[in-house]
């Protein structure tokens, strides 16, 4: 555990029988952190979420929070807290009640354990929905009340499991709002899993991408988007146009392209579509799709490189299907990959 770690995972290993989800990861968590497990399904970001909170025992390798090995310490004495995808709220309870359940376990009652709910509430901005029953509630309320139960624990770490994936589109934006402002208020370290590459990047301190059971890349948001490790990241953050590099010339679907200067340390190069020049360049292709997604249009191009997706200001004058158009790859605006997988 390195000398800035609040919460590490060392050598973590998790299996569900024979199968091994998670191999030997190595994770160091800062106290007050906001941090997001990244990846699509299967890949272990659950499954490490689990084993954190303690619904899941290892099969190799420690926990420890605030220096304590809590690896074998059973779910409920761990100080650690966790929001369900789904919320998991007593329908039969009022919002005070849903809130104040965790509590009375722990023996609180009276004043005492009024003003924690109160408190809580207040924090999530319900105050005023204390007798209301949760079915009363919309989505983003009930994410709220979830949030406020976890938290009048006061967990150490508070996990998350998709935490947004149920809401509508509005809804997800105010809550980002609403989980980054109850983190840095409360100083609570909070780990999020998702799928979803917005939400980590809206979210996060850093992010965690997770293929395969183990960790792909660690960085900043900034570093993560702009700067992915490898194909697998920089396919899952965006860039569409992805290109193996061998030696030295950049592998296509219709042959190898020399390119104009030597990268001899890029296993590949990735383009995101607004950073194809579109209108200019060495390069001829035909329109075979187009679509127009508000401030920019977005253009599916069959070229001598393989197929090429490009993004311009959709108050440039249009191209049509089956017009030819000209283009090129600016080497200056790819993404250089490490690694080719």
């Amino acid at each position: 555990m390195s000398d800035t770690s609040y919460l590490s995972l060392d050598k973590l290993t998790l299996s569900y029988g024979k199968t091994v989800a998670v191999r030997d990861l190595d994770l160091d968590i800062r106290k007050g952190e906001l941090l997001a497990l990244l990846g699509p399904s299967g890949c272990g970001k659950t499954t490490t979420m689990r084993s954190i909170a303690g619904l899941m025992m290892p099969t190799g390798g420690h926990i420890r929070l605030d220096g304590v090995d809590i690896t074998r310490v059973a779910a409920n004495r761990r100080a650690v807290g966790l929001v369900f995808q789904s919320y998991a709220l007593f329908p039969h309870l009022s919002v005070f009640e849903n809130v104040a359940f965790g509590l009375k376990l722990k023996g609180l009652r009276g004043a005492e354990l009024d003003r924690k709910v109160d408190a809580g509430l207040k924090s999530v901005g319900l105050a005023d929905f204390s007798a209301r029953r949760t079915p009363e509630l919309s989505g983003g309320q009930q994410q709220r009340v979830a949030l406020a139960r976890a938290m009048v624990m006061e967990p150490k770490v508070l996990l998350l499991d998709e935490p947004l994936s149920n809401l509508d589109a509005r809804l997800r934006l105010e809550m980002r709002t609403e989980l980054q402002r109850v983190q840095k208020e409360s100083g609570v370290t909070m780990i999020f899993v998702t799928h979803d590459q917005i939400e980590a990047l809206a979210l996060a301190d850093r992010i965690v991408v997770m293929k395969s059971g183990a960790i792909e890349q660690i960085g900043a948001p900034e570093e993560i988007y702009n700067h992915p490790a490898s194909r697998f990241v920089a396919d899952f953050v965006g860039f569409e146009n992805i290109f193996e590099i061998r030696n030295g010339n950049l592998m296509t679907p219709k042959g190898e392209v020399v390119l104009p200067q030597a990268m001899p340390h890029a296993a590949g190069l990735a383009w995101r579509p607004r950073a194809v020049a579109l209108g200019t360049g060495p390069w001829s292709a035909k329109v075979r799709g187009i679509s127009f997604a508000g401030g920019t249009r977005e253009y599916v191009l069959d070229t001598p490189l393989g197929v090429i997706k490009a993004e311009v200001d959709a108050a440039l004058p249009a191209h049509a299907i089956d017009t030819d158009v000209v283009f090129d790859l600016p080497v200056e605006n790819a993404a250089v990959l490490k690694r080719f997988g």
